[in-house]
């Protein structure tokens, strides 16, 4: 058809029409279809680039500043640096969309605490939470099965089974509760290792990561307790708080790296210790009489202490010891002699003081006996009566009265009569004369 032929249609009015020309009806209608596909196209363009920054925006992520993150790709960790490490810092970060890519952000500044009332005897919720009575009256026994406890070691050890742990077969029962702080430090074994419940829509991984981690940090802790306390005395486990716990947290910390948990025990502490309270009147008494027995230890070894000091002072200690472990050697002491004092050093100068005059004194008197041999050996019965009367002479010389009887040629029935005390004023005399001697 020529383009005349189609201007002569076009010119034609429509049958039954009031006379308008087809060709506007057409050109309205095309021009309507082209306006509302080209408005069409726009928004199309405009919601895909929407769809595509939405899509790349997505990938955006912040990780903490007390968190650190892995990338999951199809569900494997993904390296994210060349020296082939695996763990994102804090800060924006970029990955790609789900199900792509996953970033799991694990808290590891954050101190998580985790109560261990296992080893408790059996509370109701309301005594817990402090309503109501403070504390029900104890049963006539302990129930096993609701009331949790942990053993200590006896007081006696088991003659011949040293070798073998055992230390005594009276075994105590106590009650404790713990408080156990903790974190992770090594993210990536803590991710590997520890199962963590998959996180729902409106989840927190910290309160999931908090709940997955409880039943394997108590079981670890628990075993902890049970194999400490063992080797304490009740008597130490509810006096010394401060080694217990110590050695717990280092038994937890040993088993969890062995199992490379990633996570870190920053702190136990021992809340309360408590003996069974259907003993609780007789262990009172026995807590009694053991610090009556310990304030008299002390003071007897004070005392002893003041003693030894006041005897032979700080050096006696340790001499006492020497002397208790016997076969000493020769001269093994003669140190601790020069360093003695108090009472043992006046003995010993005294001691010597006499052993001195003993000495020369009996040098004296042998020089004497020398002096007078020549003498003896050409007068012999001169010289035994000279003596003999000197020494009558020392010796009658301390008496205040004396008597002297002469023998009675053939008399048989001489009598001897002394009035004794004749003067009273004699024995005052000796008596004062005595307590003003030297001693």
């Amino acid at each position: 058809m020529t383009e005349e032929e189609k201007d002569t249609l076009s010119t034609q009015p429509k049958e039954g029409g009031g006379g308008e020309p087809e060709t506007e009806d057409l050109g309205a209608a095309g021009k309507s279809l082209a306006d509302a596909l080209r408005v069409s196209f726009v928004i199309l363009k405009i919601i895909m680039i929407v769809l595509v920054i939405a899509v790349v925006g997505s990938g955006f992520q912040t990780i903490g500043p007390d968190e650190q993150g892995i990338v999951l790709r199809f569900g494997k960790v993904q390296i994210v640096d060349s020296e082939g490490g695996v763990v994102l810092g804090p800060g924006l970060k970029w990955v790609f969309p789900f199900p792509i890519d996953e970033l799991v952000k694990i808290p590891v500044e954050r101190r998580v605490n985790l109560p261990i009332n296992s080893f408790w005897y059996f509370q109701r919720p309301g005594e817990v939470l402090g309503q109501g009575p403070r504390q029900r009256p104890p049963g006539p026994k302990l129930n096993p099965v609701n009331d949790g406890y942990a053993l200590t070691r006896g007081e006696r050890r088991v003659a011949g089974l040293e070798g073998l742990g055992a230390q005594g077969d009276d075994y105590n029962i106590v009650h404790s509760r713990w408080q156990c702080h903790y974190k992770v430090d090594d993210v990536y074994r803590f991710f590997k290792n520890v199962f963590v419940t998959d996180p729902k829509p409106g989840d927190v991984y910290a309160d999931l990561m908090r709940e997955s981690v409880k039943p394997l940090l108590q079981s670890c802790f628990e075993d902890a307790v049970v194999r400490t306390l063992v080797h304490y005395t009740i008597d130490e486990a509810i006096e010394s708080k401060g080694a217990i716990p110590d050695r717990v947290q280092r038994l937890v910390q040993e088993k969890l790296r062995a199992i490379e948990s990633g996570i870190s025990v920053v702190d136990v502490t021992l809340t309360e210790m408590h003996w069974p309270r259907q003993v609780d009147d007789a262990f009172r008494a026995f807590i009694e009489a053991s610090q009556d027995a310990k304030t008299k230890v002390i003071d007897a070894e004070a005392l002893a202490q003041t003693l030894l000091n006041e005897c032979a002072g700080p050096v006696a200690r340790e001499m006492v010891k020497r002397l208790r472990q016997g076969s000493l050697e020769e001269g093994h002491l003669d140190p601790y002699w020069e360093q003695l004092a108090g009472t043992a050093q006046s003995i010993i100068a005294e001691a010597r003081a006499y052993q001195t005059t003993v000495v020369e004194s009996a040098r004296s008197s042998a020089d004497v006996f020398l002096q007078l041999l020549p003498e003896y050996r050409q007068r012999r019965e001169l010289v035994i009566s000279t003596l003999y009367q000197e020494a009558m002479r020392e010796i009658m010389a301390n008496f205040d009265e004396k008597i002297l009887l002469a023998p009675g040629a053939g008399s048989r029935d001489n009598q001897i009569r002394i009035l004794l005390n004749r003067d009273p004023t004699l024995k005052i005399k000796r008596n004062r004369n005595e307590e003003t001697a030297p001693n």
